[in-house]
């Protein structure tokens, strides 16, 4: 395998504080590599670093092979607000393409509608001050991904994307023979896409082979060596210290080798290793929470034309952990709005007239919320510290500051100082400190390194309150989440039981099922020319084959099932429709209009699908 990175000797600090001193390490051909730190440590100061957004203190040496092509993710996407999809891509990536002739340029092109298509942005010309933060994002991946660079660096590829775009970010990297370095605390992403683990500890560099689950054994047992290793040296340092103190008076005649001996086994004696945690065990518990949590009776909202909620009845209970997932603009963020009042009335109206004169969103329905209730609420966009302040002036408590990993050197730094991760640390202490009885968590992964999700959820595991989390990691959700609140779309909400493995389980399974039905049918129907039906061996009454037989199920009447018979038959013709698409859009034959037709048909039939799906769940349970 050729050698795409070679790096030897690098160093970053910021003023006092040492990220990494002297480092190096090498990058081969095929190599799937993630890089993992607690926050603050350099993770994106060494990103920045081998990109040559930034420089070594220390000069050192960055060789990348030659002549192989190189993109960069930055977890900021620089983009101009006034530019459509399309343009953004194609102005931003000007250093890429300058050089490409007409042909080149127009598989360039392409590639840019395929993929932008692959993360369901199939308006081109949509403005990008129109787009959210995820949106933002899957623009910057398409771009990237579009270049078909031999190496890709990516800063933090999975925030702000939600779980169809991760999936199709995962899967896409996983089947390529690209070569990757990223920073990602993602640990499904991490497991699914990386065979090399290198962890940046304490200014050193580690590197391990491997999934997610090896890399934990194997710091494990590094650790266990080093502090067992200084433990053998403490006990030299105890005779060697012995040796010191005795007959003072012949001090001078000691051998200087010795002496200089000591003086280094003493610095390698102070050097146990501990892990640095988050401890959330000194917060003080939940205030205590009445039966009352939040009643939600037939909620409904619209805004303009889009429906966010529709007919949504659900009541809250006591220490139940909810996890809500969904598409992008799917409605999580204002369904969380609506349940907290975050919604000044300015912003809502009961009134439909007034409502569409006003601009207002259109509220209906009744939510009630108990009188106990204290809601901790942590947003994605809910930091608002004053960048002058201090880490002290924000919490005025150095013994949690402590626990929350940030020591007592660090006390007076200002929060414009702080990364990101440690921004939303300290955001999320702030939080909690509050002793909610009701805690809503937003996004809580994104900028958060691994150590301290981990502590995290041992936390809200024993959280002696309601929990309610819209999430993006899988590994998060299926942690903590009792039930899931699907959103679907148009206003639709499904209450699923499990976790988040178990509901795309069984996603999979419906969908093979259905295929395994639809082929089962089309059989039958050639065998026998007959329509599909039989009858129940009980009642004489018709069925449709497969859908009967379990006494369990509500009876559906006559037209139901004629209904639901049909939308078996719909779904089987638009999933296969679907698979025709996708294999047109990504065989690259397509000229420029059957592209744009292709693209904007395979989102008609996604739309559907969900619709049609939805409808065949409610039938079908």
């Amino acid at each position: 395998m050729a050698s795409y990175l070679q790096i030897e000797n690098i160093s970053k600090s910021y003023g006092p504080k040492v990220l990494f001193e002297n480092i190096g390490f090498n990058i081969n051909e095929g190599d799937k590599m993630a890089l993992i730190a607690p926050n603050g440590t350099g993770k994106t100061s060494l990103l920045r670093i081998l990109a040559g957004k930034d420089k070594s203190d220390s000069g050192g040496k960055i060789v990348f092979l030659k002549d192989i092509r190189i993109a960069f993710l930055e977890q900021e996407y620089g983009f101009d607000p006034e530019k459509g999809i399309f343009d953004q891509i194609m102005d931003h990536s000007t250093a890429f393409t300058e050089h490409l002739d007409t042909e080149h340029l127009w598989e360039y092109e392409r590639r840019v509608k395929q993929y932008l298509t692959g993360f369901r942005l199939t308006d081109y010309g949509q403005k990008m001050k129109e787009l959210s933060g995820g949106e933002i994002k899957r623009v910057a991946l398409a771009e990237m991904l579009a270049s078909e660079a031999d190496f890709f660096i990516m800063d933090e590829p999975t925030n702000h994307l939600d779980i169809d775009a991760i999936e199709f970010l995962e899967n896409f990297l996983s089947r390529s023979r690209c070569t990757l370095l990223m920073v990602t605390h993602d640990r499904y992403f991490l497991d699914k896409v990386c065979n090399t683990i290198m962890e940046l500890d304490h200014g050193s560099l580690y590197v391990y082979r491997g999934n997610y689950q090896n890399y934990l054994e194997k710091r494990s047992e590094r650790i266990a060596n080093r502090n067992a290793e200084t433990d053998k040296v403490r006990n030299i340092l105890r005779r060697e210290l012995e040796w010191m103190r005795s007959t003072p008076q012949a001090r001078t005649g000691k051998a200087r080798y010795r002496i200089n001996a000591f003086h280094e086994l003493k610095a390698r004696a102070d050097m146990t290793f501990s892990e640095q945690h988050v401890s959330l065990s000194d917060l003080h518990g939940a205030t205590r929470l009445g039966t009352k949590i939040i009643d939600c009776k037939d909620v409904s909202f619209y805004y303009g034309d889009t429906c966010y909620l529709d007919h949504f009845t659900y009541n809250f209970q006591r220490y139940e952990k909810v996890g809500i997932v969904g598409r992008n603009g799917a409605g999580k963020s204002t369904f969380i709005n609506l349940l907290t009042g975050n919604y000044s009335p300015e912003m809502v109206s009961t009134d439909h007239q007034a409502a569409r004169k006003e601009g207002q969103g259109l509220l209906a329905g009744v939510i009630e919320r108990g009188e106990s209730l204290r809601i901790g609420y942590y947003r994605q966009s809910g930091i608002t510290f004053n960048p002058q302040d201090t880490v002290l002036d924000t919490v005025n408590d150095t013994r949690l500051l402590s626990r929350f990993l940030f020591p007592h050197d660090m006390l007076n730094n200002r929060i414009e100082k702080l990364s990101g991760g440690e921004k939303r640390r300290l955001y999320l202490l702030t939080i909690l400190m509050q002793q909610p009885n009701l805690l809503i968590l937003d996004e809580p992964t994104n900028d958060l390194d691994i150590v301290t999700l981990n502590i995290l959820e041992e936390y809200l595991k024993e959280f002696q309150g309601t929990l309610i989390i819209i999430s993006h990691d899988r590994h998060f959700l299926d942690r903590l989440a009792d039930h899931l609140f699907v959103f679907c779309g148009n206003g639709i909400v499904k209450d699923f039981t499990g976790s988040y493995s178990e509901y795309r389980e069984f996603i999979r399974d419906y969908e093979a099922e259905q295929k395994s039905r639809a082929r089962a049918e089309e059989k039958a129907a050639r065998t026998s020319g007959g329509t599909g039906l039989r009858k129940d061996r009980n009642t004489g009454e018709s069925d449709s084959a497969g859908t009967g037989g379990n006494s369990g199920k509500k009876r559906l009447s006559y037209k139901e099932q004629r209904e639901l018979e049909q939308l078996e038959k719909e779904l089987q013709s638009l999933n296969a429709e679907k698979s025709s698409l996708e294999e047109q859009l990504a065989g690259g034959s397509l000229e420029f209009e059957e592209l744009r037709k292709a693209s904007e048909r395979i989102s008609e039939v996604l739309a559907l699908i969900d619709e049609k799906e939805n409808r065949w769940l409610e039938l079908s349970c």
